[in-house]
């Protein structure tokens, strides 16, 4: 999972060295497993400057080229030969100086000091495609007039550069799948180890208000063991577009390509909070209503990549009042996505039973960010701040009137896990003591409400996002890992058990004897436990009644558990023989199986 070092900064106001977040992230259980710098435009324009053409004339051997004087803001204007067929005196331009390397594509070229035609040559006035900027070679880029020359260009074109994480996230640790959830986790560990004041704050939803009533939606849950929670809202009249360079820039740092404002909008807000959204075309739901729902067998659906997927009944849908839209926490559908022509959106934001989506997404090989998510187990008390979030940045970057209330259908409320945890416990798991007061701020940072204390025992309120947080022993790992693992100290005893192999020892006979096949040219043979039944029934040499047979096999080849080594040893011979490969000593190692009623 990638996270930017920026993105984290806009909730968090922290003051540290990229290398020190990664260090405290590992030390809090997220591991780095690398970081790379990033930059908007490749190479970040390093030692490209802006600079002002102050002569232009035509080069003495070459029609098509031209030779200019450029000021740099050095002590001495720059000589530049220059093919650009728009280069004249007076204008601004982005001038690549001895050194550089600038990238076109994937290709790369570094500036040097030449002679072309016979001219002296100091650099290189570019075009936009030649900096990364555009796609453009018309010609060189002309800036505005006010450009001073010498200011760097990255400057100029506010290229931004950022850090990136790439976080090695365990499945239990879904709370910190997003920026926010890793920046609440360095706050709580600042706030206790470096003085820090303050717990990471969520972007304010309070201006959000319907601007309507005009374009609503009725909401049907039908199946709600899988779909506890759905909320929706609509926004009418929207344009569809690019989106801002901000925004862009914040996807394209975690790997993310921009598609438009809409989807990455909600592409953000993912990322942002931890909570996928899906927005639909309004206009294509039918009926104007939401069911969500499963679909008989074998039923047929296209999803956004154009393939046509046969459902089973066990998929959770997304319906309008005659079809299927959406794979539920997966994949979307490709009759209501969002296009250039979107005028009118509904959007989602649910909350779905992690082990349906995990079946669904393993059943259909899709593996999206949202199902990433959804299967790992989301907030479902985030859903609504996730839809206003969006909403206004929609109506902000998009345009457009919101056209509904938040509809929220939420039939059995899902209650926050209650754990009873033992201060004595807490000190001899850690194997330190700690203060009780210690204990209960990093409680407090951490979000686990103290509903009950009694002597020793507390009664915690774990927050919905925590869903990895069940019994005693999840919440005194939460507590060591915020104090820090390094602040426990290592005891100065050592204690050892001795155990006695039985003799003879065999794991030493069996590395005695692959010893000295291995030593004598033989190659150790690894073969599959699983065997077609029919080589066993078909021979008087073994006993079919005491085959170990599959309850599911894969295949009538891989149906029971072997009885012997020889099969596989033969096959292994037969396959290298069939390509040429006859030079062969083999020897393997391996248990076989045999069934033994039980006595009565």
């Amino acid at each position: 999972m990638k996270i930017s070092y920026n993105w984290i900064k806009d909730y968090l106001k922290i003051d540290l060295e990229p290398a020190r977040v990664a260090e405290i992230l590992t030390g809090i259980g997220l591991e780095i497993e690398g970081m790379d710098e990033w930059v908007s435009v490749k190479g970040g324009l390093d030692g490209v400057v802006i600079g002002e053409v102050l002569t232009c004339k035509k080069h003495p051997d070459a029609d098509k080229l031209s030779v200019t004087t450029v000021d740099i803001g050095a002590s001495q204007p720059l000589q530049i030969v220059c093919g650009a067929p728009n280069v004249a005196a007076g204008q601004k331009v982005p001038v690549a100086t001895v050194g550089t390397v600038v990238f076109k594509g994937d290709e790369s070229l570094e500036i040097k000091k030449s002679k072309i035609r016979g001219e002296l040559s100091e650099g290189m006035i570019c075009a936009e495609d030649e900096l990364g900027l555009g796609n453009s070679h018309e010609g060189i880029m002309i800036l505005d007039k006010d450009a001073k020359p010498g200011t760097a260009a990255s400057s100029y074109f506010k290229i931004t550069r950022d850090f990136v994480f790439e976080i090695g996230l365990t499945p239990n640790r879904i709370d910190s799948g997003s920026h926010f959830g890793v920046a609440r986790d360095l706050a709580a560990y600042q706030n206790l180890n470096a003085d820090m004041n303050g717990k990471a704050i969520m972007p304010s939803v309070t201006g959000f208000k319907p601007d309507n009533h005009d374009n609503t939606y009725e909401v049907i849950i039908e199946n709600t063991i899988d779909c506890p929670r759905y909320t929706g809202i609509t926004i009418s009249g929207v344009t569809i577009g690019e989106s801002p360079e901000w925004l862009k820039n914040k996807l394209r740092a975690v790997g993310l390509n921009p598609i438009n404002n809409v989807v990455d909008i909600t592409n953000f807000v993912q990322h942002e909070i931890g909570q996928p959204l899906h927005a639909f075309d309004a206009d294509k739901i039918e009926g104007k209503k939401i069911i969500i729902k499963n679909l008989p067998d074998k039923s047929k659906f296209i999803t956004l990549d154009e393939a046509e997927r046969s459902l089973s009944s066990r998929d959770l849908m997304i319906c309008n009042s005659k079809e299927g839209m959406c794979i539920a926490g997966v994949f979307g559908g490709i009759k209501s996505g969002v296009t250039a022509s979107t005028k009118n959106i509904f959007l989602e934001s649910a909350y779905f039973n992690p082990v349906a989506i995990r079946k669904t997404s393993k059943r259909h090989g899709l593996k999206t960010d949202a199902s990433f998510r959804f299967e790992r187990g989301t907030d479902p008390d985030i859903t609504t701040w996730a839809l206003k979030r969006a909403i206004m940045l929609i109506k902000e970057i998009a345009g457009g009137k919101i056209s509904s209330d938040i509809v929220d259908v939420y039939p059995n409320q899902i209650k926050n896990a209650l754990v009873e945890v033992n201060y004595n416990n807490i000190n001899r798991l850690i194997g330190k003591s700690i203060d009780r007061p210690v204990v209960k701020r990093i409680l407090n940072l951490l979000d686990i409400g103290i509903k009950d204390e009694n002597g020793d025992n507390l009664t915690l309120d774990i927050p919905s996002y925590r869903v990895d947080v069940k019994k005693e022993a999840d919440v005194i790992e939460e507590i060591l890992r915020i104090y820090g693992y390094n602040n426990v100290g290592v005891s100065n005893h050592v204690n050892s058990t001795l155990s006695y192999p039985e003799k003879p020892d065999k794991e030493k006979i069996v590395n005695i004897i692959s010893d000295l096949l291995s030593a004598n040219g033989f190659a150790e043979i690894m073969c599959n436990s699983l065997n077609p039944a029919a080589w066993y029934e078909q021979s008087s040499d073994f006993n079919k009644d005491e085959l170990v047979m599959l309850a599911n096999p894969l295949s009538s080849d891989l149906n029971a558990m072997r009885q012997s080594l020889l099969y596989g040893g033969l096959s292994s011979i037969s396959w290298n023989i069939n390509r040429q490969n006859s030079d062969l000593k083999f020897y393997e190692f391996g248990h076989c199986y045999f069934y033994h009623k039980p006595k009565q």
